[in-house]
């Protein structure tokens, strides 16, 4: 390999809105603010919701819903 060609990977914090805080390795080689972490996002946590924005999934289950359902008379 050439020599003084790669960037420098060293140890940097990690601080997250909620808080939390820890250490990871980058070439950034300065601290990290970020808006979610694994502590606080809906995703890892199990708190996600369900959005139902102007009524979009009912919208979807009334037309696809009884797709090759036989309707009764």
């Amino acid at each position: 390999m050439k020599a003084d060609i790669h960037p420098v990977y060293v140890d940097i914090d990690v601080t997250c809105s909620c808080g939390n805080k820890f250490v990871t390795r980058s070439t950034h080689a300065k601290a990290l603010p970020i808006d979610v972490c694994n502590e606080c996002h809906p995703f890892y946590t199990g708190k996600q919701k369900t959005l139902d924005t102007g009524g979009r999934v009912q919208k979807f289950a009334d037309r696809f819903g009884m797709f090759g359902a036989v309707k009764k008379a």
